[in-house]
This record gives structure tokens, C-alpha cells and sequence, in this order.
């Protein structure tokens, strides 16, 4: 009996396959590490092979933990990292490496097109600002400054559409990264006129088609079956980019409009609306990405850097006891977090958590901009330095949702940062809204998984869906505490014109690290 469906997601950091009963409970999951390159010019690229052979890896080790996998298999459905330039060839073999969302080469280019006269129009068509994430963008480079790479391409797919190729044999993308990045949010398609405002019309034939993967499946091709040990003919579903699919999967369409917050490595910060609710910012930055449901769209802030931050602090205090003959792990210090947390004076000090080398992209975008600290003093300790950093990411929050129009009444949050409850309460009381935590593991691929479901019949829509794999995991309201929220009102003016002054600085700075690294 097929009980079983498989949602895979290939993340930035690990490939996963994830089994779900037909009811939504996970059963098992097997993961395989990514591998990607940078480079000094900003180059981050990863192997469209290896990225298909350590997917195939994955499956095959979910199958060493669940009995007759095959045989079991209802559905298997893929999602993963979002934007970012994969390119196939003749035989659909690869064109080089992919160019990964964390490359920074596009920057002249989005500037460039960012002043152009047709970038408004653009921006109100997909919802979504020029950054060097971008597919968009990426190609536009590449046709500028390596146009031999799209003359070799015969199709410009993003990562979940490589792996569905190499499923499926099929060339397609879904209707979320089409629209944002080439198309309309209103309609799920295509738009000439934000492919022009590109410049990349005469690259219009690289475009796969737009398939929803909640009404269309293809069969898993023999090739695919032989590497993976499924069966082939299994139905395969294209699941949306994995953004949508992680804040899905955590509640932030539970049929009300609601907020969700991945706080990962990155930051992402979504609230769901329909289009009419869409608030379009004069900026021009964001994302508006659709979900798996007519009409139903998310709006998107991203910051590049979220854990990242603490991250990087933990590492300053851990090399500190390192170099004084104490060595620790650095993750053995994030149980004292916490601790930390409660030993700070809130509002104490300024953190702008802009520490990827790559600078911001929600809700401005500027690649120079960086980290920095403001109201440093004698007084000042390491737990200070630590409160700062995690209310940084309070302040950073509430400036993505202030740039998509009103605060949320309610915080839905996810990732591995979730469960810090300091954390939380900071982030109740940067937004002023309650959180609830989902304690739903694979988000991403439980969504994916979800609108296989609805495809072959599980289901008959993705809301009767949500209604037993989402709800359902979403823990109590956590109310933020007033008197913090009052200090997070006060201190969030000075955040967001320290932010803004500080930009020609950030330039100044990048001039010379660029004269610096020219010697």
C-alpha cells in the first residue's frame, strides 16, 4: 500500500529527504551535506552534478531507514534554496557551475539596472527588488560580461528545477520563482515587460515552462528510479522555492492572513495576503512570492545575515578562551545564551546584524553594508555585546515587516533559533505581537510533501491540507512582555537612522578594502 510521501529540500547547507505519512507525521529523514565554492570576486557556485548525485544519496539513505521505500512511495515532491542561476545544456547536461544566491557578482549589474527608467514598472509587476540573488539579475551579468554561458544553454532553471529535470526528464520551473523573477504576481506568468526591463528578451527562449505542482505531476523516469531505488512512474510534484514552502509548512497561511519568521542563518520574514493586500513600498525592495493557493501570495524581507550574527559572536568568545588556554566549542556556549540574555540591560546598546560579506538586501539593498555596534562604553560587557546582537535581530525584524506595511498581529517563527526563549521574547517585543512556535521539524519539505498530497488526491485542497499538517503543530501564544515593547518603541528610531546614516560610510570602507585588495 503506497502510505507514504517523500518531500525532498536541498538547502544552502544539507540535502534532505523527509518521509511524511499520508496524515502529515514525520516518519524519517536522511541528509547529505552541500558543497558549494567562493571565491575572492564573489563568486559562490556549486556543481549541478554533485548537487543531483548527493540528492540521489539522500534518497537512498531514507530508504536504508524505512522498509519497502519503493513499494510505499504515494508521492515525492522537491523543493529547494531559491534564486541563484543553474543552466543545462545539450542532453540537459550542465553549463558550468550554478551561480548560487550568495553571489555577489551581479552588484554593477543591479545598480545599472536599478536606475534604469523601466525598473519601477518592473518592481510593480513582480513585487520584487533587483538584488544579486537573482536569477534576473545573474543572467542579465552573465549576458553582459559571459554571454558564451547562456549561448551554450538550451534552459535556465533554478535548484528544485534541476533536481525535478533529473527526476522527471522534464524541463520546468513553478509559478513562485517565475513570477518573482520574470513575470507578474497577479497572474503567475510570464511578463514581457520585466523581461525587457532585464534586458533579456533575446534570452526569452531559456525560460522553462510554469507548471503548479499541486495540479500537474510527472512520472519518475527509469533513469531516475535506477538511481534512487524508487519506482519509476512514481508521481513527482514541483514544489515552490523553499522560502514559501518552509513559512507554508509553519503556519503562515492557516487560513487568516498571519506572519511567519525562518530564523536561520539568514532571516526571512513573510506575511501572507491576498494580491489586492499587497503593499508595494516606494523603496521598491522585497519579494512577493505566491503560494500553493489561488490568489494567496506572501510578501517577503529578507536579511542575509540572521544566526549568522550570533554566530560570530560566539566564535569571538570561544577563540578568546582558546588563545588564554580554556578551549570550548562554540556550540557549547549557546546554552548560555540565554543567561546572557538575563544578565543585560535592554536598549543598552545599537547592533546592525549586517555581518555577511555580501551586506543587506531587506529591506534596502546595499552590498557594502556591515555589521557595526553604536553606544560602546567602559560599562560595557560581553553579555551587553550578546543582548545587542539578538535585539539586533529584533530590530532588523520589525524593519523587513515596517517595509511590507503594518506590524502582524502574530508572529509565527520557525527554525532552530525558535527555540532560544529570550530570543523569542525579543521578538515579541521588537514587532508588538504574540509568537507562536511550530514544532513542525521539516518545514520545507513537509510543504512540499503537502502539495503532492492535493495532487494525487490525498486532499482535495491545500486548506483541508494545512488543516491537519499545520495548525495543529503550532504551540501556545507568547504575549510580548509591554514594558520591553516599550523600549524597542523608542529605541527603533535610532536604529533605523543610524542604519541610514551610516551608508556612506559603508561605502567609504568597501572603496578601500577594493584599493586595499588591488595592491
Amino acid at each position: 500500500m503506497a502510505d507514504i510521501l517523500i518531500g525532498i529540500d536541498s538547502g544552502t547547507s544539507v540535502i534532505k529527504a523527509v518521509a511524511f505519512d499520508l496524515a502529515g507525521r514525520q516518519l524519517a529523514a536522511a541528509s547529505v551535506p552541500n558543497a558549494y565554492a567562493t571565491g575572492a570576486d564573489g563568486s559562490a557556485t556549486q556543481s549541478l552534478a554533485r548537487t543531483w548525485q548527493d540528492c540521489v544519496l539522500a534518497l537512498r539513505g531514507l530508504g536504508e531507514k524505512l522498509p519497502d521505500l519503493a513499494a510505499r512511495t504515494a508521492a515525492v515532491a522537491v523543493t529547494a534554496q531559491g534564486d541563484g542561476t543553474w543552466l543545462a545544456g545539450k542532453a540537459n547536461a550542465p553549463v558550468g557551475d550554478a551561480w548560487l544566491w550568495l553571489d555577489a557578482r551581479a552588484a554593477p549589474t543591479v545598480e545599472r539596472l536599478a536606475a534604469g527608467p523601466a525598473n519601477r514598472a518592473r518592481f510593480e509587476a513582480t513585487g520584487t527588488g533587483l538584488n544579486t540573488c537573482q536569477q534576473g539579475t545573474q543572467m542579465a551579468h552573465m549576458d553582459r560580461f559571459a554571454p558564451e554561458l547562456l549561448d551554450a544553454a538550451e534552459v535556465v532553471l533554478h535548484c528544485k528545477d534541476w533536481l525535478y529535470l533529473n527526476l522527471t526528464g522534464v524541463r520546468a520551473t513553478d509559478p513562485s520563482e517565475a513570477s518573482f523573477t520574470f513575470g507578474n504576481f497577479r497572474t503567475r506568468q510570464y511578463d514581457a515587460l520585466v523581461i525587457e526591463a532585464l534586458g533579456l528578451t533575446h534570452r526569452r527562449h531559456l525560460l522553462p515552462e510554469i507548471i503548479d505542482g499541486t495540479r500537474t505531476t510527472h512520472p519518475l523516469s527509469a533513469s531516475a528510479a535506477q538511481a534512487t531505488g524508487l519506482l519509476a512512474g512514481t508521481p513527482v510534484s514541483l514544489g515552490y522555492v523553499d522560502m514559501a514552502m518552509t513559512a507554508f509548512g509553519a503556519g503562515v497561511h492557516t487560513g487568516e492572513p498571519a506572519a511567519c519568521s525562518i530564523i536561520g542563518s539568514t532571516g526571512v520574514h513573510l506575511r501572507s495576503t491576498d494580491v489586492a493586500g499587497v503593499h508595494l513600498n516606494a523603496e521598491g525592495t522585497g519579494y512577493v512570492i505566491a503560494l500553493p493557493i489561488p490568489g494567496v501570495v506572501t510578501q517577503v524581507q529578507t536579511n542575509m545575515a540572521a544566526t549568522l550574527n550570533i554566530d560570530w559572536a560566539l566564535r569571538l568568545a570561544a577563540d578568546l578562551m582558546s588563545d588564554l588556554g580554556s578551549p570550548i566549542r562554540q556550540a557549547d556556549l549557546v546554552a548560555r545564551i540565554d543567561g546572557w540574555l538575563a544578565e543585560a540591560r535592554p536598549g543598552a546598546l545599537l547592533y546592525h546584524p549586517y555581518i555577511s560579506d555580501a551586506g543587506e538586501r531587506g529591506p534596502f539593498v546595499n552590498a557594502h553594508a556591515r555589521a557595526s555596534f553604536v553606544g560602546l562604553s567602559s560599562a560595557t560587557r560581553f553579555a551587553d555585546l550578546m543582548r545587542a546582537v539578538v535585539e539586533g535581530l529584533g530590530m532588523a525584524t520589525r524593519d523587513c515587516y515596517a517595509a511590507m506595511g503594518a506590524l502582524p498581529d502574530e508572529l509565527r517563527l520557525t527554525g532552530g533559533a525558535a527555540r532560544s526563549a529570550g530570543l523569542r521574547a525579543v521578538l515579541a517585543a521588537a514587532v508588538k505581537a504574540p509568537v507562536r512556535v511550530s514544532s513542525r521539524q521539516e518545514a520545507g519539505a513537509a510543504a512540499a510533501a503537502m502539495m503532492a498530497a492535493v495532487a494525487v488526491g490525498v486532499y482535495p485542497t491545500m486548506e483541508a491540507c494545512v488543516a491537519e499538517w499545520v495548525t495543529p503543530l503550532l504551540g501556545p501564544a507568547e504575549p510580548p512582555n509591554p514594558d520591553l515593547a516599550r523600549t524597542y518603541d523608542q529605541l527603533y528610531p535610532s536604529y533605523q537612522m543610524a542604519r541610514q546614516a551610516l551608508a556612506p560610510v559603508w561605502t567609504g570602507l568597501a572603496a578601500l578594502r577594493e584599493k586595499e585588495g588591488a595592491k
